[in-house]
C-alpha cells in the first residue's frame, strides 16, 4: 500500500513545519508508509509521528518512545549526521527496502509496549539464570542490558519477518546489514546476533 505524503502527515501530532519536510524525511516517511498503514490498519496500534526541529547530540535518526498510551514514532534527523551515516556505503536502489525494514523494526518496539509486554520474556520461552555480578550496582546494569536486547532482537526479528512477508526477494541482503550493523560486542545491549542467526533464512518464518 503506498501512502501519499498529506495521509502520511496525518500521522503527526507534533512536528517542526510539517508541510516542510526535508527531502531526507519526506523519503523515510514514504519508505516506510507500507509499514506504518499495516501497523495502523491491521494491529490497530495507535501510532503518532513526531519530526523533531533538531536532533539532539544522542538522538538516533529513528526511535520508538511511548507515552500516554500511544507510540511515538520520532524522526530526529535534522542536524544529524547518523541519518546519512546508517546507510553509508549502501547503494541507493537499496534504501528503501532498509528503511522500511527499519520502520517494522520500531512497529515491533510499539506493539511491545502496546501490548504490555515490554522486558517480558515472549511466551513459550524460559528466561535462563542471570550471571552473578559482584555488586548490586553491576547486577542491575547487567539485567538492564539485557532487558534492552531482548527488545532490540525481537524487533529486529519482526524487521526480518516483515521483510520476508513484503520483500521476500531483499531477505539476504536486509539480514546480512542487520548482521553487519549489530554490535559484535558479547555484552553490547544492541549485540543481537545470536537471535539473527537463528533466521538467516526466511523459511523460519513461512508458519503461524
Amino acid at each position: 500500500m503506498k501512502l501519499s505524503l498529506p495521509i502520511l502527515l496525518s500521522f503527526c501530532v507534533a512536528s517542526a513545519g510539517a508541510s516542510q519536510l526535508t527531502e531526507t524525511e519526506t523519503r523515510w516517511l514514504q519508505a516506510g508508509a507500507p509499514v506504518l498503514a499495516y501497523a495502523k490498519q491491521e494491529l490497530k496500534l495507535p501510532i503518532d509521528i513526531i519530526v523533531q526541529p533538531q536532533a539532539g547530540p544522542n538522538d538516533v535518526p529513528l526511535a520508538m518512545g511511548f507515552a500516554d498510551g500511544r507510540c511515538k514514532l520520532v524522526f530526529s534527523m535534522r542536524g544529524n549526521p547518523q541519518a546519512e551515516e546508517v546507510l553509508a556505503g549502501v547503494p541507493a536502489a537499496q534504501h528503501k527496502i532498509l528503511i522500511e525494514a527499519m520502520t517494522a523494526h520500531e512497529v515491533g518496539h510499539c506493539w511491545r509496549q502496546a501490548h504490555g509486554s515490554w522486558h517480558a520474556v515472549p511466551a513459550g520461552f524460559i528466561e535462563g539464570p542471570q550471571q552473578q555480578l559482584a555488586s548490586p550496582e553491576l547486577q542491575a546494569l547487567s539485567r538492564q542490558m539485557r532487558d534492552t536486547r531482548r527488545e532490540e532482537a525481537f524487533s529486529d526479528l519482526v524487521a526480518l519477518a516483515w521483510t520476508q512477508r513484503a520483500n521476500a526477494a531483499h531477505y539476504a541482503q536486509v539480514h546480512g546489514w542487520l548482521m553487519q550493523v549489530r554490535q559484535p560486542v558479547a555484552h553490547g545491549s544492541h549485540n543481537t546476533r545470536a537471535w539473527l542467526q537463528l533466521a538467516s533464512n526466511g523459511a523460519v518464518f513461512d508458519s503461524e
